[in-house]
């Protein structure tokens, strides 16, 4: 999203040749090292065979490409709509807004519920973040971070913390106290630490470890006690927006998507992309894996919503009307996964038939655009967050 994404230019002395001049940020086995254009041009040329040129090589690499996708045309026998022609269509849907969620100065960036089904966090360009109770309204605790755009926010596993991070860089856990006058902020503790802003983050299967993607172009994992970078991903070629965690408890895989346009699949162990797809045509905002750990969906820019099967190792579905001409920011499956919800910059949430990739409803009621949408653990309910500086949950 080009109105919601930073640039950080670092201007100094290059690592390689000591010049002062403009710096590139880039890893190398994990160490990161800031040349300047022509070093890193030298640096690409010197492992070059003979004969070669960044040239040749680009090309021969686009080659390679060429014949990937077309091996797998070779395997696209069918369409996801055709194989479910015979399925029986969505009934009606009837969602209403239930409760309207206010006490943000401003947009609200993200949101993440708690595994009790009750509780959710918010985090919003006025610097603060707010625990909810969904069912009373109240808010539980709140906040205040030393910068605005906390872009990013999410629940532990057991509910005792929130982690949050933004434009500040850093990714912060606050442990969560039952005295609601204590000072939350004084006990916030910095656990990730990226050369650019934290756009997303999100706890593995347990509270001990923490993932963060970044405009830094990487991803992270993090060690919550000791704030130790356990493992980075380096693949992307632009601002990651987005990550999430594989759903399965033994789930070693995250995916990722950014401004390259790419959605990457990543295994943790190693810090090795297995998988990228690249169908969208601008900015990916959002990626949610299927319930099942399979299959992950995408929400992109170019007003698109894309369902991609792991196991054939392809887009299987495309979400879209020509009445959609406003980005799509976020996206979430229902609890069966036969629904897909998708946040739009039109201020509205699309819900479609995955199968059948049919749009079977549309919600109205936020005033701005939609920055996040999340069904709740027990599938119930779904919240958004929106730029009208409010949350909403719909059931």
């Amino acid at each position: 999203m080009c109105d919601q994404t930073f640039m950080a230019a670092t201007f100094g002395p290059c690592d390689s040749c000591s010049k002062a001049s403009p710096l590139m940020n880039i890893y190398i086995k994990s160490e990161a090292i800031n040349y300047c254009s022509f070093c890193v041009e030298m640096m690409a040329c010197q492992g070059l065979q003979k004969g070669e040129t960044l040239a040749s090589l680009k090309k021969e690499s686009e080659n390679l490409k060429k014949k990937l996708e077309e091996e797998r045309g070779k395997l696209n026998d069918v369409e996801l709509h055709q194989v479910a022609e015979k399925v029986e269509a969505v009934a009606a849907l009837s969602l209403k807004t239930r409760r309207v969620l206010k006490g943000h100065g401003n947009k609200v960036l993200c949101m993440d519920w708690c595994k009790d089904k009750r509780r959710l966090v918010s985090s919003s360009q006025d610097g603060k973040v707010i625990v909810w109770d969904a069912f009373t309204l109240n808010k539980e605790h709140g906040i205040t971070l030393p910068c605005t755009w906390v872009m990013a926010c999410a629940y532990a596993p057991s509910g005792c913390a929130v982690a949050c991070g933004g434009l500040d860089n850093k990714c912060s856990v606050v442990p969560l106290s039952l005295d609601r006058t204590e000072n939350l902020a004084a006990k916030k503790k910095s656990v990730a630490m990226h050369t650019n802003y934290v756009s997303g983050c999100s706890f593995t299967n347990s509270d001990m470890q923490l993932l963060t993607s970044s405009g830094d172009g990487t991803c992270a994992l993090w060690d919550v006690e000791s704030g130790q970078l356990l493992q980075s991903f380096h693949g992307h070629t632009a601002d990651v927006l987005s990550l999430d965690l594989a759903p399965s408890e033994t789930g070693n895989t995250f995916v990722s998507g950014g401004c390259d346009m790419k959605a990457n699949v990543w295994d943790m162990r190693s810090g090795q992309n297995i998988q990228s797809f690249e169908s969208h045509e601008s900015d990916i905002n959002c990626v949610k894996y299927y319930p099942s750990g399979d299959a992950f969906a995408s929400a992109s820019d170019d007003a698109t919503c894309r369902f991609y099967d792991l196991r054939a190792d392809r887009e299987v579905a495309v979400y879209q009307k020509d009445s959609i001409i406003f980005g799509a920011s976020s996206v979430d499956f229902s609890l069966s996964g036969r629904l897909l919800f998708s946040g739009h910059n039109d201020y509205t949430i699309n819900i479609w038939d995955v199968l059948k990739g049919t749009r079977v409803s549309i919600l109205f009621g936020h005033e701005n655009r939609i920055s996040r949408v999340r069904v709740s653990p027990d599938g119930t309910a779904l919240c958004s967050a929106s730029w009208d500086n409010s949350l909403r949950i719909w059931a």
